[in-house]
C-alpha cells in the first residue's frame, strides 16, 4: 500500500497532475476538465467566457506573438497590445542608433502617427480547436512501422488541414500531444502590420540584467507595447498607410484592485514547450548534453561578445538583442541542471519506471503492446557522442560565429553559375534577395568581432569532439596552421567577402562561380553542413526506435493511471494555468514575499551600472512617492509578485488574470530554485514571476507621460 501511495505521488509529480497550480490545459477542454476547481479556486466566469467559438471570449484577446516566440494580449478596443520589454527587445534594438538610443531612453509614440512598423512581425489569434485524434488515426494500426505510421499521419492530417482552411485567409495546422497519441486541429487568423507605441528604458524594462534573470526578488519593468493594424476590410493586411487599428473581438480590462497571497490567478499564453513525460534516459541526456555543452559553448560567445559591447554605444546596440537571446537560455541550462539534480529528478523518473514495468509486466497484453518501450528509449541514449558531436556543431558552429551561416546564403548561387547564361533570371533574384539582407545584418555586425568568436568556437568544437565529427577543413587547420584556430580564422576573415559589406556587394554585382568556390568561408561553412548532415544521419539512425519507445510509454502510463487528470507538453499551442498569489521557501529559515515594492528598485541602484543602473528622473519620481491610483493600499508601489502558475518560454508576454477576467500583471519569468520545470513541476518551489500592471501603467502615465494611451484602456478600481 506504501508502495503504491509513493507510485502514485511520484506520477503526480512527475506525469501528469490534478493539482490547480500544475498543468498546461487546453482552453477548448476546461468545461470537461477544469471548470469546477477553477471556480471553487475564486474563477468567477464561465467556460464559454473564457474559450468560445460563437462569441467573444478571453481567447480573443490573447495572441501568439511571431507565431509562439511569446505572447501579447490586448488592453484597448484600438488593437492596443502588451507583451515583455524582452519579447520587443529585438525590435526595438532594430529602430536604435546611437542618435536614437531607444534601448537606453525608451520610446513613446504620442500618437498613431508615430508609431513605428516592424517588418515580419506577426500576432496570431486562436480562432477554434478540434480533436481530430480518430480521424488521423483512422487507417493507424500497431503492425505498422514508426515509418508507415508517420507516413499515414502525416497524409490525413494534409488532407484535414486543406478541408479546415477552404478558401480562407487562415492559418491551419494539426498539432500532436502525448507522444503523438493524440491530436488536435487549431485554426488561426494571422496580422503581419505590428506597430511599435512604447517600452521603458533598459534600465526600467531590463532591470537587473543577467544578473536577476531567472531569480526572485524582482523588480523589473518587463513591458513594451505595439499595436495591431488590419486592411479597411478588417482583415489582416501587410504594411500601409491606408491601414487602421485592429477593432478586436475582446480586449482585457484591467485591475487596480492589486494582489493578496491567495488570491486566484490564471494566464493565458503559448508555451513553447516541456518535456514532463521525458523518461529518467532523457533526462540524463538532457544534463549530460544539451545542458553541458551550450554551458561550454556559451561561456565563450559571451565573454568575447560582453567585451565587445563594453567599448561604445554602438557596439552595445549591435549585439545587445544577440547578447540577451544567448545569456537567457546559457543561465536556464545552468539552473536547470541544478534544479534536477537537487529535485533527484533521475531517481524518481526511476522509480516510476520501475513500477511502469511491473505493472506491464504482470498482463501478457499489457507486456506484448508495452513491454519493449522503456528498452527503446534506453537503447537510443546509450551512445551520446553522436548526440554531443550534434550540440557541440549546433552551438559551435552553426549558432556561433555569424559568417559561416551569413556565408551560405549564397548556396544557390552555385548550381545557377555553371551555366549564367540561362541561369541570368534566377542568378538575378538569388543576388537581389541576398543584397536586400545586407543592411540589416552589417548594422548589427562586427567583423573582427566575429573572427575572436570563429577562432575560439573552432577549438572549442576540436577539443571536445573526435576527428571524426571535425568538417572537413579542420585538417587543414592542423596541418598549415598547425592547430591554430585563430591564426586561420584571422586569414579566412581576410581572404573572404562575406564579413564586408562592400566587397560582397561588389560579388554580388557580378557573381562569378570561381570567386565563390575559393572564398575561405563559405568553403567551410559548406564544409560544416555537409559534417551536420553526416553526424545527423548517425543520431538518426541511433535514435529510430525513439519515438516508438516514447509514444507506447505515455500511452502506458496513462492506461496504468486511467483514473488521473493527465495535460499534454506544451507545444506553442494556446495553453491556460491557474492558480493562486503565493510566497515559497527557497530553503532551510527563507521565506519570500509574494510581492516587491519600487523601494527595492532604489535599494538595488549601482550608478553607471549596465544592469542596475538607476536613470535619474525615475529615482526622482519614486523618490517622492507620488503614485496616484496606481499605489497599493499600503501606499506603496508594487513592482512584482509571484504565482504559482505553470509557465514556460513562449508564456513571456501572457497575461495575469483575474478571478473576474481583468488584468493584474504581466508573467515574465520563473525562478532560480525550480528551472527543473520543463522536466519536472515542483508545487512548492515553482514560481512564476510577473510585473504588477499597476507598475506598468504608473510607468506610462507618470514617467513616460503617455497619457493618451492610459485613457485608450478600460481600468476599473
Amino acid at each position: 500500500m506504501k508502495k503504491l501511495n509513493l507510485l502514485l505521488l511520484l506520477t503526480v509529480f512527475l506525469y501528469g497532475s490534478v493539482l490547480a497550480d500544475e498543468g498546461m490545459w487546453l482552453p477548448s477542454l476546461i468545461n470537461k476538465l477544469n471548470i469546477a476547481d477553477m471556480q471553487k479556486m475564486g474563477l468567477e466566469l464561465s467556460a464559454e467566457d473564457i474559450y468560445s467559438i460563437n462569441n467573444s471570449s478571453l481567447k480573443d484577446a490573447i495572441v501568439a506573438l511571431d507565431h509562439g516566440s511569446c505572447t501579447a494580449e490586448l488592453i484597448s478596443k484600438d488593437g492596443l497590445l502588451l507583451t515583455n520589454h524582452h519579447c520587443g527587445f529585438g525590435n526595438i534594438q532594430k529602430h536604435s542608433s546611437v542618435e536614437h538610443d531607444y534601448l537606453r531612453d525608451g520610446f513613446w509614440a504620442m500618437s498613431k502617427d508615430e508609431e513605428l512598423s516592424n517588418p515580419g512581425k506577426t500576432v496570431s489569434f486562436l480562432v477554434s480547436v478540434e480533436d481530430v485524434t480518430e480521424k488521423v488515426l483512422v487507417d493507424v494500426n500497431g503492425e505498422m512501422s514508426e515509418e508507415e505510421r508517420a507516413k499515414a499521419v502525416r497524409e490525413i492530417t494534409k488532407e484535414l488541414e486543406k478541408e479546415a482552411k477552404g478558401d480562407t485567409h487562415y492559418e491551419v495546422y494539426v498539432r500532436s500531444f502525448f507522444n503523438s497519441n493524440q491530436y488536435y486541429l487549431f485554426v488561426l487568423e494571422t496580422f503581419k502590420d505590428i506597430r511599435l507605441v512604447g517600452a521603458p528604458p533598459q534600465a526600467l524594462g531590463k532591470f537587473g540584467g543577467d544578473t536577476d534573470n531567472w531569480m526572485w526578488p524582482r523588480h523589473t519593468n518587463d513591458f513594451s507595447m505595439f499595436r495591431v493594424y488590419c486592411g479597411p476590410d478588417g482583415k489582416p493586411a501587410n504594411y500601409s498607410e491606408d491601414n487602421i487599428p485592429y477593432q478586436p473581438k475582446h480586449y482585457l480590462p484591467i485591475s487596480l484592485k492589486g494582489v493578496e497571497e491567495g488570491d486566484y490567478a490564471m494566464i493565458l499564453g503559448y508555451p513553447g514547450g516541456t518535456n514532463r513525460y521525458k523518461t529518467s534516459f532523457g533526462v540524463k541526456n538532457t544534463m549530460e548534453v544539451t545542458n553541458t555543452v551550450r554551458e561550454n559553448v556559451r561561456e565563450e560567445l559571451l565573454k568575447i561578445w560582453g567585451k565587445y559591447m563594453s567599448t561604445s554605444q554602438k557596439a552595445r546596440i549591435q549585439y545587445a538583442s544577440k547578447y540577451a537571446r544567448s545569456s537567457n537560455y546559457y543561465k536556464y541550462s545552468i539552473g536547470q541542471n541544478n534544479g534536477l539534480n537537487n529535485l533527484n529528478v533521475i531517481d524518481k523518473k526511476k522509480a516510476i519506471e520501475e513500477d511502469f514495468t511491473t505493472w506491464v509486466n504482470a498482463d501478457n497484453a499489457r507486456k506484448e503492446k508495452y513491454g519493449e518501450a522503456l528498452k527503446y528509449i534506453e537503447e537510443s541514449y546509450k551512445d551520446i557522442e553522436d548526440d554531443k558531436a550534434k550540440a557541440y556543431m549546433t552551438e559551435a558552429l552553426l549558432r556561433g560565429p555569424e559568417i559561416f551561416m551569413f556565408a551560405l546564403r549564397a548556396r544557390s548561387l552555385v548550381t545557377l553559375l555553371e551555366d549564367p547564361k540561362e541561369n541570368k533570371d534566377k542568378i538575378e533574384k538569388a543576388t537581389a534577395n541576398i543584397k536586400n539582407s545586407l543592411d540589416g545584418y552589417f548594422k548589427d555586425y562586427d567583423a573582427a568581432t566575429d573572427q575572436k568568436v570563429a577562432g575560439t568556437l573552432l577549438k572549442v568544437y576540436a577539443d571536445n569532439n573526435a576527428v571524426s565529427f571535425h568538417p572537413d577543413f579542420y585538417s587543414t587547420v592542423n596541418k598549415k596552421y598547425k592547430g591554430d584556430f585563430a591564426k586561420y580564422a584571422e586569414k579566412l576573415f581576410q581572404k573572404s567577402i562575406f564579413d564586408n559589406k562592400e566587397e560582397l556587394s561588389a560579388f554580388l554585382d557580378d557573381p562569378k562561380l570561381k570567386e565563390l568556390n575559393k572564398d575561405m568561408a563559405f568553403a567551410a561553412a559548406s564544409d560544416i553542413i555537409a559534417k551536420y548532415r553526416e553526424i545527423s544521419t548517425l543520431v538518426e539512425d541511433g535514435q529510430k526506435d525513439l519515438k516508438t519507445g516514447q509514444r507506447l510509454f505515455v500511452a502506458g502510463l496513462m492506461e496504468m493511471e486511467s483514473d488521473k487528470t493527465f495535460y499534454p507538453d506544451a507545444n506553442s499551442t494556446m495553453r491556460l494555468t491557474y492558480g493562486k498569489v503565493l510566497d515559497y521557501n527557497p530553503r532551510d529559515g527563507v521565506t519570500y514575499n509574494y510581492f516587491t515594492t519600487t523601494d527595492g528598485y532604489i535599494e538595488k541602484e549601482v550608478p553607471g551600472d549596465s544592469e542596475f543602473d538607476v536613470p535619474a528622473r525615475m529615482k526622482e519620481l519614486l523618490t517622492a512617492k507620488e503614485y496616484g491610483q496606481y499605489a497599493d493600499a499600503d501606499g506603496s508601489l508594487h513592482a512584482c509578485f509571484i504565482t504559482n502558475n505553470d509557465i514556460t518560454g513562449g508564456n513571456s508576454g501572457s497575461p495575469v488574470i483575474n478571478g473576474k477576467g481583468e488584468l493584474i500583471g504581466i508573467a515574465f519569468d520563473g525562478n532560480w530554485e525550480a528551472m527543473s520545470g520543463d522536466i519536472a513541476f515542483e508545487p512548492d518551489l515553482q514560481r512564476c514571476i510577473n510585473v504588477d500592471i499597476r507598475f506598468v501603467l504608473w510607468v506610462i502615465d507618470t514617467y513616460a507621460g503617455a497619457t493618451h494611451l492610459i485613457e485608450e484602456m478600460e481600468i476599473r478600481k
